[in-house]
């Protein structure tokens, strides 16, 4: 897989919170979402066009769910279309993405509030 080596075109990113300077993100974990994304799509895994059509796609399957499309939920759509479209394509799997989900939540949970969340082995379940 072949990256253009150009930016991707936000216009086609659908309800992407932003200024006048370019994306907002209300938390860190947004950016760092924001981030993996355009990394994967600068490696090839997906094309631009393929990341808008799966955040659309999750944004109005959770729409139809009963989101109220406040704009506080647009980050967690993006994480869960870009899970999804890396598991469809191949790079993860469902399964590996819920152990880590499920990690991360263990991890947090057990990280004293505002210091940095670290993996450990016991975080992952037997």
């Amino acid at each position: 897989m072949k990256s253009s080596g150009t930016a991707p075109p936000l216009a086609l990113t659908p309800g992407m919170p932003r200024d006048a300077d370019g994306p907002v993100f209300n938390a860190p974990w947004e950016a760092q979402a924001f981030a993996m994304t355009l990394a994967l799509h600068e490696r090839g895994l997906f094309t631009w066009v393929e990341w808008a059509e799966a955040l659309a796609a999750q944004i109005a399957a959770a729409q139809a769910a009963g989101d109220p499309d406040t704009g506080n939920t647009y980050y967690r759509h993006w994480l869960a279309a870009l899970e999804s479209l890396v598991a469809r394509k191949g790079a993860s799997s469902e399964d590996e993405l819920a152990r880590y989900r499920h990690a991360w939540d263990h991890a947090a949970d057990r990280t004293p509030h505002g210091q940095p969340i670290e993996l450990r082995g016991e975080d992952f379940p037997g």
